[in-house]
């Protein structure tokens, strides 16, 4: 059998049926633009272990380490359910070396930066700004915030309830937009909001025509509110940075205030506070220094 022989199957008898379709949609477009092309030809039993280092050398030389990364799980997971069902004697993917994962530095906003955006998003009241607004103060996902409903946030109590998200994709009619559930069981959460932006919501809720907080009767694109989010960044005059940017303010603010490490964990949605730590050493940094330079001050 041709290894894009079993990659067809694969997909169709053990992704498909057991993946989200976010995930069936990912492995089938890696198998479509890397491993079909480079290795489709071969015959299952004479992938090598050369073979496969070789193909993922050529890969690291054109991509980021992270998206090397995500074929070298395609491969791995693909050549060894072909042992399990026979069609492969070994997978050889076990001594394949994998290129160094940098993490990526987070950027977030200044205060000053913060401040300004959400008094421009307060005095213009524009509806579909305030998911901007809400993602300062409960760090939540692009994707978690499209697929947000009224009936997800409990104003009286103060608490917001992340159960899905939405992601755009290429489905078999063409160009449409999911909901799926949450990206990990970690990211089901629910999240107490500051009673101060309770007010801001409940006005946002009485000028909502539909469900979604964000775009009332009908579900908005995560590209089209990226848009919307690049287009404020340029009428204020504050440099671009990506709307996770948002949820990175989030986390550096929580930290300033004093929230602790697993706490901001949950919030966050992370699987373990161990991820938390990686990715905000550098504000928990600044914060243990602010903590101990008010320790110092013991010595005046």
């Amino acid at each position: 059998m041709l290894y894009k022989e079993w990659l067809n199957e694969w997909l169709e008898i053990c992704v498909r049926p057991t993946r989200k379709a976010r995930t069936y949609e990912k492995y089938k477009h890696i198998c479509r633009r890397h491993l079909t092309p480079k290795l489709g030809e071969y015959e299952m039993e004479m992938l090598s272990a050369g073979i496969l280092q070789r193909f993922i050398a050529d890969m690291v030389a054109s991509f980021s380490p992270n998206t090397v990364n995500v074929i070298i799980s395609a491969l791995k997971k693909s050549l060894k359910q072909a042992v399990l069902y026979g069609f492969a004697e070994r997978q050889y993917t076990d001594g394949i070396v994998r290129p160094r994962l940098e993490e990526k530095q987070t950027e977030c906003f200044t205060k000053e930066e913060q401040k300004k955006i959400e008094e421009y998003i307060l005095q213009s009241k524009k509806q579909r700004l305030v998911g901007i607004f809400l993602c300062l103060y409960s760090g939540l996902r692009i994707g978690e915030l499209m697929a947000l409903t009224w009936e997800s946030i409990d104003l009286a109590e103060g608490l917001l309830s992340v159960t899905g998200s939405c992601h755009d994709c290429w489905g078999e009619d063409g160009y449409e937009k999911r909901i799926e559930p949450p990206k990990t069981k970690s990211s089901a959460r629910i999240i107490p909001l500051p009673k101060q932006i309770i007010g801001v919501l409940k006005e946002a809720k009485v000028g909502s025509c539909g469900r979604y907080v964000i775009g009332g009767d009908r579900l908005v694109s995560v590209r089209s509110y990226q848009r919307t989010f690049e287009l404020l960044l340029k009428k204020l005059q504050i440099p671009h940075r990506g709307f996770h940017a948002l949820r990175h303010t989030f986390a550096t603010r929580a930290i300033e205030c004093g929230v602790d490490v697993k706490t901001l964990s949950e919030l966050l949605g992370h699987k373990n506070p161990a991820v938390t730590l990686n990715r905000y050493v550098h504000s928990l940094m600044e914060h243990k220094h602010m903590m101990m330079d008010r320790l110092g001050r013991l010595l005046q």
